[in-house]
């Protein structure tokens, strides 16, 4: 039955409308699983003798930080680790047993990448343990226990799958903690190390991490086996409906219609809102660049880098997947007698207005000084006037539908991938990264600031020309968008 199953998944994918895509995006996913595989393998060789070389005791220290290891481990698996979802309404009229159906899905995510990329660290580690003399029978119980752990992270991931009210306040709670040890105020570590100790110092230990595993698996086989009904979870969820009238849109005409739409889609639906909390997040990228903590990041470009990046959450997020997050009511709305350049306009504003507002936010960088707000001020010009038509452009060869009444985690697999969106995205970090290089290499940092804010500029300026083109290409790329929009894939 298993391998029915397996023969269904690889049925699906190369059946699909856009196997093509899928195939370069498995290619291209696989060249950066590799990437993060190296990283890991490396890490996970030097770590130990670097660590012994600096006078610290390579297991201690590993175990004093496994508690924001594992943390971040959830995290990004919350965020990024696709969920095990297949058809499963056909399957509920067949005289498949249900159990059968589920352990599947439990399984396929034993062999994630976000399980077995550890191994890749946790492997060369444990090996170097032996080979420095630790006892044996202690660091295979450590492995086995931490290993055990992290597939606990990815059943947990699983239960917490679309529960924003438990997830967000505990990842608000662990960025406290982080920040409380870094000043000193409280060390969370001093309670967390021994019990990862524990584990090494007395083998049995490990026990408690795999039974800790085993309860896990059978919670999560339990929920699923408690809400495969058609009648149930699996149906269309029903909710009150409210409605918001945002009359002071009105002025805007047709444009302030769309704007309506935009606004409602980002407050109700968790991919669209989780657009909004990457933005801010985006606006904190820069501490890693102004704060002078990474020697490598002090260079010319990389400080542009940061500024554009800084500004551009929404931007990138929320506008590579135009006009995909309407797709659902796509086909309607081309049949209706509006305006093209309406509709784009809307969205431009849109990323625009989020553009300024985290300008407004990233305020905050004047405590490092007036040249550095200065480079994120310049940052969001370019994104404004520039970057801000770039993906417009790439917008219109996007051509998956977003499916916002399915649970899948708000950043898919394949939602935006395209080598025309690919070869658009390049000049977004280059072009401005390469203009303030060359004013700050020739004669100043402030002629390179004007540089750039001066391609901003002359976005504004020729603003409606580019809209002009932008919009002869969404027709002609219309009818092969709503094709694309009928598939399923």
């Amino acid at each position: 039955m298993i391998r029915r199953f397996l023969s269904l998944e690889w049925k699906s994918f190369a059946r699909s409308a856009s196997f093509q895509t899928n195939l370069a995006l498995k290619i291209l996913m696989a060249l950066g699983a590799l990437y993060f595989i190296v990283c890991f393998l490396i890490i996970g060789l030097a770590v130990y003798p670097i660590l012994k070389e600096q006078g610290y005791n390579p297991v201690q220290t590993i175990n004093r930080i496994m508690i924001y290891y594992l943390t971040a481990d959830l995290i990004i698996r919350y965020f990024m680790q696709k969920m095990p979802v297949m058809n499963i309404r056909p399957l509920l009229v067949t005289p498949l047993k249900k159990s059968t159906v589920i352990h599947f899905l439990l399984g396929k995510t034993w062999f994630s990448f976000f399980n077995i990329i550890h191994a890749f660290f946790l492997v060369p580690f444990t090996a170097m343990m032996l080979y420095k003399g630790e006892p044996v029978g202690s660091t295979l119980a450590w492995w086995l226990g931490i290993s055990a752990l992290i597939y606990c992270c990815n059943f947990t991931n699983i239960l917490l799958n679309n529960k924003d009210a438990v997830f967000y306040p505990m990842a608000g709670l662990v960025l406290l903690l982080a920040a409380s040890q870094y000043y000193g105020w409280f060390d969370i570590t001093a309670y967390t190390y021994p019990l990862f100790q524990a584990v090494f110092d007395t083998p049995v230990m490990a026990l408690v991490p795999v039974v800790l595993l085993g309860l896990l698996y059978y919670a999560t086989y339990r929920y699923f086996a408690g809400h495969m009904h058609l009648d149930e979870k699996l149906a269309s969820k029903a909710e009150i409906a409210q409605t918001e009238n945002l009359t002071w849109l009105n002025q805007f005409g047709t444009l302030g219609t769309f704007l309506k739409n935009d606004i409602r889609l980002l407050k109700r639906n968790k991919r669209s809102k989780t657009t909004l909390v990457m933005s801010v997040l985006f606006i904190a990228y820069g501490l890693l660049f102004y704060t002078n903590s990474i020697e490598a990041y002090q260079s010319a470009p990389m400080q542009m880098f940061a500024a554009i990046f800084c500004t551009g959450g929404f931007l990138f997020v929320f506008g590579q997947f135009i006009p995909s997050w309407d797709s659902a009511y796509y086909p309607l709305m081309m049949s209706q007698n509006i305006q093209y350049r309406d509709y784009l306009m809307s969205k431009w504003w849109l990323m625009v207005l989020a553009t300024f507002d985290s300008t407004l936010i990233a305020s905050f960088y004047l405590y490092f000084g007036w040249d550095v707000y200065i480079m994120i001020i310049v940052g969001a010009v370019f994104n404004m006037g520039f970057n801000s038509h770039l993906v417009m452009l790439g917008g219109a060869y996007v051509k998956t539908p977003i499916d916002l009444t399915t649970s899948k985690q708000a950043f898919g697999n394949k939602q935006a991938f395209n080598a025309k969106t690919m070869l658009i995205s390049l000049p977004k970090m280059l072009l401005p990264m390469g203009l303030y290089s060359l004013g700050y290499y020739t004669h100043s940092s402030d002629l390179g600031a004007l540089l750039v804010a001066g391609a901003g500029v002359l976005g504004f300026a020729f603003r409606d020309r580019v809209f002009s083109q932008i919009e002869k290409i969404y027709k002609v790329e219309k009818y092969a968008t709503l094709a694309a929009y009928k598939q399923k894939a």
